[in-house]
């Protein structure tokens, strides 16, 4: 079993040509700004502040590179949507990951979606676009602690509306039980 504590931090990258020079499986988190990538990251690996987490959208602006274990690396990348100035940022956003995603080094992508709203066009476009690429995904439904009952059943029915039968998490980093299921769910991707 991967030990998700044993985490380093090793590098921001503007582009995969400046990816660490040591090779190891990559999983990237991918996800609209503020869609709680960090927070994610931050869970999965019992450290309150290994990732930067912002109220404000749109900090992350590079591949940030996350050794785990020895064995693998957490890959957080910008999200789409806006920048902190506000402003649509997808071209910037388009232009560093064109080439990450013909990366042999790439196993898996953690696609994160915010419980509380609709798919985005952004969301659906990145859908596709993974599926298309045939790389293997996780969705995952961040900040369902947020929700009641409800409307955790009509988020369940937008997901599935919008994307069709497609497997999905709920996620809550307060919820030690959804976290584990993360960690199991990435080992078996490795």
């Amino acid at each position: 079993m991967i030990d998700f504590k044993k985490v380093t931090f090793i590098k921001s990258s503007p582009t995969i040509e400046d990816r660490p020079e040591k090779r190891l499986p990559e999983v990237v988190f991918i996800g609209r700004s503020n869609v709680g990538k960090s927070s994610l990251l931050n869970a999965l690996t019992s450290r309150k502040k290994l990732a930067f987490t912002s109220s404000k959208p749109g900090f992350t602006k590079l591949l940030n590179y996350y050794e785990v274990d020895g064995k693998f690396y957490l890959v957080d990348a910008p999200g789409y949507g806006y920048t902190i100035s506000g402003s649509k940022h997808l071209d910037s956003f388009s232009k560093m990951m064109e080439t990450y995603f013909d990366n042999e080094e790439l196993k898996a992508v953690i696609f994160l979606v915010d419980s509380r709203h609709k798919l985005s066009k952004d969301d659906l476009d990145f859908f596709d676009f993974i599926k298309s690429k045939k790389i293997p995904f996780i969705l995952v439904a961040t900040k369902v602690d947020k929700l009641n009952q409800s409307e955790k059943a009509q988020m369940k029915k937008n997901i599935l509306t919008q994307l069709g039968d497609v497997e999905f998490m709920m996620m809550s980093t307060q919820n030690e039980r959804l976290v584990e299921e993360a960690r199991k769910k990435i080992c078996s991707l490795l």
